[in-house]
């Protein structure tokens, strides 16, 4: 769902709000939670709770305390408490879910440290300088860029957020190793004639604040819905039986994609009723070794030692069967006989599961050649002279 100002526009172009997931109405915004306990009344006799959650840029959430019983509704914008002055952002969510989501994350409303106060709900003077400091983000970040580059730093300045007042702007870099910036800084407020904050960030939490589509085609999970990032690991891929390439296993932020971990316990399941690879099968024929493993189809593939280019399908429990039997110290046969019922044959139809004959069914057909006319008018004339030359010599 969009918001009215991301309407079409003139000659059919998107209009677009241009506030970068900060609109007033909170219709376009990422990572924004359903207030599913809104139409709820609270029982009598209990006051509201006092806590709000208050967005800033990127998805940025804090919490804080309304101790001044102000009315807020989601889509205010509000002046919230700092360090040194105040900042500027919009409110999401409010009542009872905020007591949920702040249990959730083990915050505590008590606690005057972390959780500051809102001030009041902001002015008109308040969002012009909150707007006209964000319009110097982006040619601040070149300039920026070009500064840690002459510096010959090994640093990615990767967004600038001002603070609402425009006192103060952090800066977001990612890095591999440590970076001496402190000349970095005395060039920065030189420049930009602020306070300066420097704040590095993983290279996951530089994708989840830039955003970008995957190569699933879709935007990326991180700067959409997900906000904990678990950890992914190679084993991951290899129970799902993935090829290792990273290439296709990395994402846009260069480590391993944290899809890989959604279908991972569906996959550890499925893995119980197999036995281990490295276990092998004693037969009266010889010792098999498992080379492949089918955990969709439950089927598992043997090679007798010797013979690695004989194998011998079988299924998971077929071949549980045959452990439990070599554990009595007893011996099977042969796997044929338990692969002879999975020999299937190895031709593949495939069906018309589009309802499509051919893609190029909506093309114009072309015109028929009349060469099969010529070829005829030919034979004819060919056949009539050669009467005619039998008729002469007879």
């Amino acid at each position: 769902m969009a918001c009215n100002s991301c309407a079409t526009g003139k000659d059919g172009q998107p209009k677009g709000c241009k506030n970068n997931g900060t609109c007033g109405t909170d219709s376009c915004n990422k990572l924004t939670v359903f207030d599913w306990l809104a139409n709820m009344s609270l029982p009598n006799g209990q006051e509201p709770f006092i806590g709000v959650e208050v967005r800033f840029k990127n998805g940025r959430k804090q919490y804080y305390k309304n101790t001044e019983n102000l009315t807020l509704s989601i889509g205010d914008i509000v002046a919230t408490q700092a360090k040194s002055g105040h900042d500027i952002g919009m409110v999401t969510l409010t009542g009872e879910l905020v007591r949920v989501q702040m249990k959730r994350k083990k915050i505590d409303i008590e606690d005057s440290e972390n959780v500051l106060k809102i001030y009041r709900k902001a002015s008109q003077k308040d969002i012009d300088i909150w707007s006209s400091s964000r319009d110097k983000e982006e040619p601040m970040k070149v300039k920026a860029r070009q500064f840690a580059i002459d510096l010959n730093l090994k640093m990615k300045i990767s967004d600038i957020e001002y603070q609402g007042d425009g006192s103060k702007a952090t800066f977001y870099y990612t890095a591999e190793e440590r970076v001496d910036f402190r000349e970095l800084i005395k060039v920065f407020a030189r420049e930009f004639k602020t306070r300066i904050e420097m704040r590095q960030v993983g290279f996951r939490q530089e994708a989840a604040r830039l955003g970008g589509i995957g190569s699933c085609g879709r935007e990326l999970c991180c700067s959409t819905w997900l906000t904990d990032f678990r950890s992914v690991s190679t084993s991951a891929a290899r129970y799902q039986q993935l090829s290792l390439n990273p290439l296709k296993l990395a994402g846009q932020c260069g480590k391993l994609k944290c899809c890989l971990n959604y279908e991972l316990d569906a996959y550890l399941d499925a893995l119980k009723a197999f036995p281990k690879n490295d276990t092998k099968l004693y037969t009266e024929k010889g010792t098999a070794v498992c080379q492949k493993t089918d955990i969709f189809k439950g089927l598992m593939w043997y090679a007798y030692e010797g013979e690695w280019m004989n194998w011998h399908v079988i299924t998971a429990a077929q071949a549980n069967e045959i452990i439990s039997k070599n554990k009595k110290r007893e011996k099977v046969a042969s796997l044929e006989e338990y692969a002879a019922e999975h020999i299937q044959d190895t031709k593949t139809e495939f069906e018309n599961v589009v309802g499509q004959d051919s893609l190029t069914r909506f093309d114009n057909p072309k015109p028929k050649k009349k060469r099969n006319k010529n070829r005829n008018r030919n034979k004819n004339r060919n056949k009539n002279r050669n009467q005619k030359q039998n008729a002469k010599k007879n």
